[in-house]
């Protein structure tokens, strides 16, 4: 749904929901829940949207890919290079583990500083309205 509409910009709210957010014993159960998340659009055209109406994001599945390998994969293997490497190098478990994990840290921190501008340019949403 739209929110706001600034210059080019659309500002969008996205209700992520889990699976079985939509299910009419939700407010029964302890796992329902759902989540506003804003997204910002950039469109030529975005003069033609008014403010609460819906609309549909379109990505584009290799952003959805990348973004995967970014969050998941690189950082998988960088946790199980440090841990072999650890271990080897301290000839402890417990160490080996710490290590696995600040390495992990110190990661996703590298990617907060330096890639996320570009990785906000490269991963863009499309906007287009509800049939």
């Amino acid at each position: 749904m739209v929110k706001a509409i600034d210059g080019q910009t659309v500002r969008v709210t996205i209700m992520q929901s889990s699976a079985c957010g939509g299910c009419a014993a939700r407010k029964m159960c302890n796992s329902a829940e759902a989540k506003e998340k804003e997204v910002d659009v950039l469109t030529p055209d975005a003069a033609t949207y008014r403010v609460g109406q819906e609309v549909v994001l379109e990505g584009r599945l290799s952003d959805g890919r990348t973004a995967a390998i970014i969050a998941y994969v690189l950082p998988l293997l960088v946790l199980l290079a440090a841990l072999v490497l650890a271990i080897q190098f301290t000839g402890s478990e417990t160490a080996g583990a710490l290590w696995a994990l600040g390495s992990v840290a110190v990661y996703y921190l590298l990617v907060f500083l330096f890639l996320r501008k570009r990785l906000q340019q490269r991963f863009s949403f499309r906007i287009g309205r509800t049939s």
